[in-house]
């Protein structure tokens, strides 16, 4: 593999993620090909350079000839975000479980060699236990978290029943350029920028004591990266890819800045806070961008 051009498929290289980790697999030198339906991904964030395929992971014979053969399949295809998976669960669970079987059979079936799945830290639910680590048991409280937690699972089947190599990044709160900043179920950060340069009131749900992990996708691009090649995994393990440091909803607004209002809390975990030592561990990853710094970065880029 290190003496030719590596082939990669970056399932839902059309979104926020997914736009990134092509771009960074592109300058590395590797080829890719991007599966997306366009659904939530744009295609302006697709790399002119890499072979583009509008096709529906929950068609799997449309996705079964572009996977074939290829080195490493990168699945970050999913219809996100809890609350739209409590109004629609058959629909997000269609994709995000069913889709990722068919992404996992393909796979197989095509020899691939490893698939790196993005999965969602949502998959802890509430725990008394802080840092979140790898160890908890899974306690999913949305039609999303389940649907995650369920496609990872069947990553580590895949891996114990069919020696197909998979991992699964647990991603805690990822931000950065091109959040999409639209809609009910928008990024918190993108969503706080957005309404501080129209000079609306950023809208936090419950107290705004609820905390988060937020990793910048600079980090995040660079853990898939790390577990594409590493030697350390492969066999199903699930790993947090997290900051290892949270802060509230308050404390974010008040870094964004601008007026504050306060409306219902939705059904979602209090807190979530990443212990990031196995990441540290298989992939000599941890996190380089602190949350002041990518605040800073996007204030700047939104002229706030």
């Amino acid at each position: 593999m290190e003496n030719q051009i590596k082939r990669a498929i970056v399932v839902g290289g059309a979104g926020f993620i997914g736009s990134h980790l092509t771009d960074a697999l592109l300058d590395a030198g590797w080829r890719v090909d991007v599966i997306d339906n366009l659904s939530g991904g744009k295609m302006e964030l697709v790399n002119p350079r890499a072979n583009f395929f509008n096709k529906d992971i929950r068609n799997y014979n449309d996705i079964v000839p572009i996977i074939a053969g290829s080195d490493v399949v990168f699945h970050l295809a999913a219809l996100p975000r809890v609350q739209y998976s409590i109004d629609f669960p058959q629909e997000t669970n269609e994709v995000n479980a069913g889709g990722t079987l068919n992404v996992l059979q393909a796979a197989k079936e095509g020899r691939v060699k490893r698939v790196v799945y993005s999965g969602s830290s949502s998959a802890y639910g509430n725990q008394e236990t802080m840092p979140l680590h790898e160890g908890l048991r899974a306690i999913p409280v949305s039609p999303y978290a389940l649907q995650k937690y369920i496609g990872e699972e069947y990553a580590r089947i895949y891996s114990e029943i069919h020696g197909l190599q998979t991992v699964t990044l647990r991603y805690f709160n990822v931000y950065g350029t091109r959040m999409d900043p639209e809609g009910a179920y928008a990024l918190v950060i993108g969503r706080f920028i957005k309404l501080r340069k129209e000079g609306k009131s950023l809208t936090i749900t419950g107290t705004g004591k609820q905390t988060r992990d937020f990793t910048h996708i600079r980090d995040v691009v660079r853990a898939n990266m790390l577990a594409a090649e590493s030697m350390n995994v492969g066999r199903g393990e699930a790993i947090n890819i997290g900051a290892g440091r949270n802060i509230s909803m308050n404390t974010l607004a008040e870094m964004i800045g601008g007026d504050i209002e306060y409306v219902p809390a939705r059904k979602e975990p209090l807190h979530t806070l990443a212990n990031n030592q196995r990441a540290k561990e298989l992939l000599g990853w941890e996190p380089s961008i602190q949350i002041e710094e990518g605040i800073a970065e996007l204030r700047e880029e939104a002229g706030l």
